[in-house]
Formats: C-alpha cells, structure tokens, sequence
C-alpha cells in the first residue's frame, strides 16, 4: 500500500496542508477532498479542458497534474476568481449574452477567458476562438461565449460593442 505524502499550497488565497496519495489527481483532490466542485471532470486526459484551473497563474489541466505537484504552490479555481470578484464582469456578460447553457463548461471557460484577458487586453475573435480552443461546449456552438468575452475586454476597455 502507498502511503500518503505531505502537501501545502495555498488554495484560493487559504493555505491547506494535507497528506495525499501521490497518485491522487488535482481535480479530485479540489473536488473531493477540498468540496471545490466548480472545477469539473469531464474526459480525464486534458482535452475538453473542463477541469481547468490555475496554478502560480497559469492555467493548467488539473486531471493532468498530481497534487503532489502542487506542493508549494498556488492554486485558483472558479470559487476563488468567482469570490474575489475577479471575473464578475465575465459573468454577467455570459449570462447577458446566454453563453451558458447547460453550465457544466462554463467555470473553464471562465478561467480561459480571464486568462485571455489578462494576456490580450482586447483580442480580436480569432484571437478569442484560438484560445478556447481547448475548451468544449457542446451546448452554445460558441458565438454566444465569443461574443461575451468580446463585451467584457471593450467595456475594460472603456468602449462599448
């Protein structure tokens, strides 16, 4: 039997320190261990992106990392960003322009907009597109998620659409 190994990050501003399993990935350890669910499992191999996630501000697949990796880190998830305030201008233009459908793609479209808006002040839509390209939705078909993260860089821009 593998024993658990100690871990201490800061998740969401908050330090955890726990023991693991070192085989215990970063999705299940926010979902089961820490009740963060807003990050989703969705194909458990880093394609559909629904488990996306911050680590030392990056985003990162959390069904590919181990939370073993995340020893000594930094960790965000969409409670922590949704919280903070962070993202609150996003939201309300996802939920302005009905890009939220069935919601379970929509916390990782949130982190990969955020992420794209902190890089890009005002991407164009290719731009947009080519960065959720990462994340699926089978829901939206798009427009409407483009649209959104449109209206939130020119609105943080000062210019309306």
């Amino acid at each position: 039997m593998t024993a658990a190994m100690p871990i201490s990050l800061d998740v969401n501003g908050e330090r955890v320190a726990v023991h693991v399993l070192p085989r215990l990935n970063l999705t299940d350890f926010l979902r089961e261990h820490l009740q963060l669910t807003g990050t989703h499992v969705g194909c458990e191999h880093g394609v559909c992106g629904a488990c996306t996630v911050r680590v030392n501000g990056e985003i990162v697949r959390s069904c590919l990392m181990l939370a073993v990796q995340t020893d000594g880190t930094s960790v965000e998830t969409i409670e922590g960003l949704s919280d903070s305030g962070e993202i609150a201008d996003l939201q309300a233009a996802f939920r302005e322009r009905n890009a939220l459908q069935c919601g379970f793609c929509t916390p990782a479209m949130l982190m990969a907009a955020q992420d794209l808006l902190k890089q890009h002040a005002e991407p164009g839509r290719e731009r947009i597109r080519e960065h959720l390209s990462g994340n699926y939705c089978r829901c939206t078909g798009y427009q409407a998620i483009i649209d959104a993260i449109e209206t939130t860089a020119r609105a943080r821009m000062g210019r309306e659409l």
